[in-house]
């Protein structure tokens, strides 16, 4: 059924997690939602927890990525679901569920997209690779400064979309998380409203994460000079 908010989590082997991500999902957000778990192969541990979750009654259901990959996988999520608002999400505990219903508002006020942002005041980060945050926080702030984006925190993969907006947007990201880069780049330049929120990001606690930092630097520096190039050719 249709529902104003849809949740997309991609997951791959996130049994010791999924759970507690579910359950704190539903502690949280209390605007009507539906779930969509996109996994990449039929043993993944996820699946076991779900199914019981299932059983529950929980508003959730399992997509299977036709190509193996995150960014393919948030593809699907996003492409497959029909609801209203699309919030990706990963199954690690990482986000900051209590301001998903800001979020929701903040849309309904006419935005189309809304940041989870780890670096604007009042936002930050528990734990994780001092390198990773060091990389993510400079591509943000500098996109900001040089882009002329309405955000802090661009490579942050917890964001709320328009599906209006989505259905008009070609995602071309191929590989890692940097399709919310993407997105939110083509967004700005298209003249979509675009705004924020202070989150605290938390790192895993359980299971191991999946981001490469050293194969992903080219895939986000792509759309980091896609962003750049594209103010320069707006002021000329």
């Amino acid at each position: 059924m249709r529902q104003p908010l849809g949740i997309v989590l991609p997951v791959y082997n996130e049994g010791a997690n999924i759970e507690a991500t579910l359950f704190a999902i539903e502690q949280n957000i209390h605007t009507p939602h539906n779930i969509y778990i996109v996994y990449d192969f039929e043993e993944d541990d996820t699946l076991p927890v779900v199914k019981k979750v299932q059983a529950k009654g929980l508003p959730v259901e399992l997509l299977k990525n036709p190509v193996p990959g995150v960014a393919h996988a948030i593809k699907t999520g996003l492409i497959h679901a029909p609801d209203d608002y699309l919030l990706v999400t990963m199954a690690d505990l990482s986000d900051d569920y209590s301001i998903v219903d800001r979020m929701c508002r903040l849309m309904s006020d006419g935005y189309d997209l809304v940041c989870g942002s780890r670096y604007m005041q009042g936002g930050g980060q528990i734990g994780g690779p001092f390198f990773k945050k060091f990389l993510s926080r400079t591509a943000g702030l500098s996109l900001r400064f040089f882009a002329g984006l309405p955000v802090h925190d661009v490579t942050n993969s917890f964001k709320l979309y328009r599906k209006s907006m989505l259905d008009k947007i070609k995602m071309q990201s191929e590989d890692g998380f940097e399709v919310g880069m993407e997105i939110t780049v083509k967004a700005h330049f298209a003249g979509y409203k675009i705004t924020e929120l202070p989150c605290i990001w938390t790192y895993r606690q359980a299971g191991q994460s999946r981001f490469k930092i050293l194969k992903w630097i080219p895939k986000y520096l792509r759309w980091y000079f896609f962003a750049l190039n594209k103010r320069i050719r707006n002021k000329v």
